[in-house]
């Protein structure tokens, strides 16, 4: 990993190295520079590895937009740039952005984002060189070709997915190009979609289907990471935001060629379905499977309770190479696990600069997760919906979740598996910390003391503080010790496994014929593995609207909240939202925490605003930047700006 390591810092160098503030990067006329970095394969390995550069941003979840623009986490307005964290992303919400500023501009590369035309060239250089190391094997040039080219696809599709109808950068335009060719325009959705995917589909064929040398490669693009996003690019085509969306009919370029298509086509669902699932078999093939926990000696006994949390905190925070779920990850490591940790020491209070524990989770978060019975939680009509936040005192039955004799809410018992585990919140049980034996009396598990200033997790000052009580403790693994030498156990985050592929399988396929078998067995797949009965036994049984299921509809519905629970705080659920067109309802409410700086719990528990979300029908789609439009009038801005 050192070695992958050091190549992708000389990508980054290269990468500065062909910086170019005009619109849209051409060609660089070093021609000197280029013969060089192809003059052998070891050079222009280094030079593939400058390709990857990008990928290594999206460990940084600040610059994710699925991240920072989902609701789900929420960031305090105080924290200017803490610690380096980058806050413009949360800040979004906020109503920051204009088309005069845009926030994570990936299209020029600022306001904390990179820019993906910069990316795109890079590729195109390495496609148009790659015949010139005369030491490279035919098998490793079909292979850097086809990393390069999923790379690219790649690229564009984050491009696609920000703005909508993008430019196709399939060729570096020359140096001597002239001013009407560097003035590109915007392609339709479909013609996107339809070159993105081309992409993909002559890539496919000559990627590994696993990374043999895990050392050096890991990381790098495979056969089934390929296929997987050849699936989720169909998805997003064929959701509601990108087909037949009424609110961007008639919006065209300058030569009155319409960008968006003019009516929604069921069959681009099948087209997802198909490729999900040929997706699904290839990884199964691999020996992909759910994940489960496998307690190493060192825990001994550990509950039926705790045993399940583990099953599905570590499907995110184990190791990629020890987790046989994972098909994608962020590469390096996942950098804000201080953030995502209350502090439960006092040394971990004291020193905010480790253990910041700042990014919080809103109540809307909270309420989104199922009771223990598998369904909403005002749906479910054995659990008391209305009384929710009334105080209720931890009892023996659930002690391994909450602290035996605390008082706190009623809405905290009773929830289903990945409650405890994706979340932490005044009174919750921590197993991790190094403290991972659950029955040792003399050093019992730690509990969260959220309240008040005395609190150890509480607010020290307008700084050191999460605003609304919750964390997202999905994002720790449970190995990492936040205490004297804050000892950071890595693991990354995943960009796509096979949960969520089993998820996109259930939706696509749902979109296509309604609430089939196979719709059922790919979503009970998850929840059993979360510890749930199936949805036809938990609507049947505990839910307001039995036959809810029975319909498109009422599934998707239920297949849309599944995607949110099982891949919350994933970077997942932001995208999600804005292709369902869902975000808009979502952040249509204040985005509220706890009362944070009151120690009492009768006092603490009443519901505060933090803010109020600014999300209107022109923030699906990212602005192009205002002095774009000037330097190229040849392109158009998106619909509302």
């Amino acid at each position: 990993m050192k070695k992958y390591y050091k190549y992708i810092c000389i990508g980054v160098l290269l990468i500065s190295s062909f910086s170019c503030k005009k619109y849209l990067d051409i060609t660089p006329d070093n021609l000197g520079t280029l013969d060089y970095a192809f003059r052998n394969r070891n050079e222009a390995e280094n030079y593939l590895y400058s390709c990857y550069a990008y990928l290594q941003r999206m460990s940084d979840v600040a610059g994710n937009p699925g991240f920072t623009t989902s609701g789900e986490l929420i960031y305090s307005n105080d924290l200017d740039n803490y610690l380096g964290f980058n806050r413009t992303g949360f800040n979004i919400l906020r109503g920051t952005q204009t088309s005069n500023d845009p926030g994570l501009n990936t299209w020029d590369g600022s306001n904390g984002s990179y820019s993906m035309f910069r990316s795109i060239r890079i590729c195109n250089i390495m496609l148009e060189n790659i015949d010139k190391p005369i030491d490279l094997s035919a098998a490793e040039k079909k292979r850097w070709i086809a990393e390069t080219k999923f790379l690219k696809a790649y690229y564009h599709y984050i491009l696609f997915k920000m703005y909508g109808p993008i430019p196709l950068i399939k060729d570096n335009l020359a140096i001597t190009s002239s001013t009407d060719e560097v003035r590109v325009k915007r392609s339709t959705v479909d013609e996107s979609v339809n070159y993105i995917v081309s992409l993909l589909d002559e890539a496919i064929p000559d990627l590994p289907v696993a990374i043999s040398n895990q050392a050096l490669e890991l990381g790098r693009t495979t056969n089934l990471i390929a296929l997987s996003v050849k699936a989720e690019v169909l998805a997003t085509a064929a959701s509601p935001l990108f087909n037949g969306n009424p609110d961007y009919m008639g919006w065209s370029d300058r030569d009155g060629k319409a960008l968006f298509p003019s009516a929604y086509d069921p069959s681009k669902w099948q087209k997802a379905a198909d490729a999900a699932k040929v997706a699904i078999t290839a990884c199964e093939a691999q020996g992909i499977r759910l994940y489960t926990f496998s307690a190493p000696a060192t825990i001994g006994k550990l509950s039926d309770s705790l045993k399940k949390e583990l099953d599905i905190q570590n499907a995110v925070a184990e190791k990629w190479e020890l987790n046989t779920e994972m098909i994608w990850a962020s590469n390096p490591a996942f950098s804000y696990q201080g953030y995502a940790t209350p502090r439960l020491t006092v040394k971990s209070s004291i020193n905010s600069f480790s253990n910041p524990s700042t990014f919080s989770a809103p109540i809307s978060t909270q309420e989104l997760f199922y009771t223990v019975n598998g369904v909403p939680i005002n749906e479910d009509r054995d659990w008391d919906y209305a009384g929710r936040n009334t105080l209720k005192t931890g009892d023996q039955a659930s002690r391994y979740y909450i602290k035996e004799g605390y008082e706190t809410i009623k809405g905290h018992f009773a929830r289903e598996p990945r409650f405890y585990a994706d979340l932490a919140f005044d009174g919750a049980i921590w197993f991790g910390n190094g403290r991972i034996n659950q029955d040792d009396a003399k050093n019992p598990l730690y509990s969260v003391q959220a309240r008040g200033s005395d609190g150890l997790a509480g607010p020290k000052d307008r700084i050191r503080l999460n605003i609304t009580g919750y964390w997202p403790k999905k994002l720790v693994s449970y190995l990492s010790i936040y205490d004297d030498g804050f000892q950071q156990v890595d693991f990354r985050l995943p960009l796509i496994r096979l949960a969520g592929l089993y998820l996109l399988y259930a939706e696509t396929l749902n979109e296509v014929n309604g609430p089939t078998g196979d719709v059922f067995n790919y979503i009970d797949k998850v929840r059993f593995r979360a510890g749930l009965q199936g949805v036809q036994a938990s609507w049947s049984a505990h839910s307001k609207n039995p036959g809810k299921y029975s319909s498109k509809e009422g599934m998707r519905q239920i297949i849309h909240q599944e995607r949110r629970i099982e891949l919350c705080f994933e970077g997942q659920s932001g995208w999600d939202l804005r292709r369902w067109k869902e975000l808009q309802s979502v952040l249509s409410v204040p985005l509220q925490g706890w009362s944070i700086y009151d120690s009492e719990s009768v006092n603490y528990y009443r519901p505060t605003t933090q803010f109020i979300p600014v999300f209107g029908l022109k923030d699906y789609l990212w602005p192009i930047k205002s002095y774009d439009l000037v330097v190229n009038p040849n392109l158009v801005q998106n619909p509302y700006w």
